[in-house]
């Protein structure tokens, strides 16, 4: 188990946002926790520098491509990228430097997985290059993938069949718990628990942590099979919860004999 770096694009600029408030509205624009004035290569150069390993960039709709080229440039094959691929741009994007393309609304179209889109792109990447972004919110006591920056529910539930299918198809799973996402208080262990029962293959959480003590919950409850990321509480994006040092410290401490 290991902390996983994030950097997360909307408008152009590096970001860390509520993911509940994420609207295509232009009256409306999401709550933001914190917007940097450093460019995205900053934040890429600073993961390499510390080997955080295995992180992903998020293009939060439209208009982000040379930010997040910027990232890539600064690390190249050190992280996975998503946000708007399908078949046209996947290529592109593991050429200019991604190690993995994550995709969600693509495959999860029209609220339902689609299948042929879904082994289309596999064959194209390659499984060991797909990541399967399936982010999540609670509706009737159950967990759904839920697509479009996060605002449209599929009828795709995650539960043990689910994670199992999809399996086969990718290398990995990046699973948001858009509920608390951003909110930093405190992480879905319950959403945790399911994905180390049922999920085959690596898989990060991400959404609510606010404190190094999450880690350590999530290594507990996640026994030791899912990793962990962590945005809007670390220092460098403005967070008091959590510095960068700590989260070094415990992928050390993870990793150590």
């Amino acid at each position: 188990m290991k902390i996983r770096p994030c950097i997360d694009i909307h408008g152009g600029k590096v970001k860390q946002i509520v993911g509940s408030t994420l609207s295509d509205s232009k009256d409306k624009g999401p709550h933001e926790n914190f917007v940097s004035t450093k460019p995205p290569s900053y934040y890429a150069s600073l993961f390499k520098r510390h080997n955080l390993t295995g992180g992903h960039i998020i293009m939060l709709g439209p208009g982000n491509e040379e930010a997040a080229l910027d990232a890539l440039c600064a690390w190249p094959g050190g992280m996975q990228i998503g946000g708007g691929i399908n078949l046209d741009n996947a290529l592109y994007w593991l050429d200019k430097g991604a190690s993995h393309v994550i995709v969600t609304s693509f495959v999860f179209y029209q609220g339902r997985l689609d299948t042929d889109r879904l082994t289309s792109l596999k064959k194209l990447v390659g499984k060991k290059r797909l990541v399967l972004d399936l982010s999540c919110r609670k509706k009737d006591g159950k967990y759904f993938i839920v697509t479009d920056r996060w605002q449209r529910f599929t009828k795709e539930e995650i539960n043990k069949d689910t994670l199992q299918r999809l399996a086969d198809y990718c290398d990995e799973f990046l699973v948001h718990g858009v509920d608390v996402e951003g909110k930093c208080q405190g992480v879905d262990l319950t959403l945790v628990e399911m994905l180390a029962d049922f999920s085959p293959i690596p898989t990060t959480y991400a959404g609510g942590a606010k404190s190094i003590e999450d880690a350590f919950l999530v290594k507990e409850k996640g026994k030791n099979r899912i990793d962990l990321t962590i945005g809007s509480a670390l220092d460098i994006f403005g967070g008091t919860g959590v510095t960068l040092d700590q989260v070094v410290s415990f992928n050390r401490q993870m990793s150590a004999p």
